[in-house]
């Protein structure tokens, strides 16, 4: 048995769930759980998001079946800005990851954001610190202390124009592509304590991720525009 997420579960014939789960030493598979959705199956109650699980599957055909599962603790308590957020988080890795690649390190990094999630009030800078954990999981490998075109380091007082594959050069540009160099230090230790510094970083993260999550909206965001349009600004 090995340590899971539930990310994502949708409904498979009458009486059946498909549930997608980021675990520690396979990273995303997809079970199927038989009888998850009947009345009295104990499996309702155990393949909710946030709730840290162990479990074991079966199987030689493509669609391995859920074969255990057991609650490791009681599920985290998300208050409404934290829920969303975590809907947020696990949309994002169920769109990103590979099927059957291990991602340990990142699976430490998304137990650490759900746990700062349900007992800190501002989501900001645990979101965007998990994002920029996200995007080196996935080989992301953009320099933000060194300018890409003549090699100097990057100055706190300079604008930096950001460069698909490239990476940030010197520029007096000023738009969606333009960071101030205190910003992009500020990436580089994931250091989001200021106001300013999350909005760029969620400018810059809007940006990288987006080749990776691809064209489709992302739901989560739209629940935080149509649920919370005042209160929940943080992915």
């Amino acid at each position: 048995m090995q340590r899971a997420f539930v990310l994502h579960r949708r409904e498979y014939s009458e009486t059946s769930l498909l549930v997608d789960f980021f675990t520690e030493q396979q990273g995303r598979i997809t079970l199927l759980a038989k009888g998850a959705r009947r009345a009295r199956s104990p499996l309702k109650a155990l393949l909710q998001p946030f709730t840290p699980l162990l479990l074991s599957w079966s199987g030689r055909g493509e669609l391995k079946i859920l074969s255990k599962v057991e609650a490791i603790s009681m599920t985290l308590p998300m208050p409404t800005l934290a829920l969303y957020s975590g809907f947020y988080v696990n949309e994002v890795l169920s769109r990103v990851l590979e099927n059957h690649t291990a991602y340990p390190e990142l699976f430490q990094h998304y137990l650490h954001c759900l746990t700062r999630l349900a007992s800190k009030p501002e989501v900001e800078p645990t979101l965007r610190t998990f994002e920029f954990q996200v995007l080196q999981a996935l080989g992301y490998g953009v320099n933000f202390t060194q300018c890409a075109a003549t090699g100097e380091p990057v100055s706190p007082t300079m604008c930096y124009q950001f460069r698909e594959n490239e990476g940030f050069i010197a520029s007096l540009l000023q738009n969606n592509l333009s960071f101030l160099g205190q910003d992009l230090l500020a990436f580089a230790a994931l250091d989001f304590r200021e106001k300013s510094t999350q909005q760029a970083a969620k400018r810059f993260t809007r940006l990288a991720l987006k080749p990776y999550l691809g064209s489709a909206p992302l739901k989560s965001r739209e629940l935080f525009q149509g649920i919370l349009p005042h209160k929940l600004k943080g992915a």
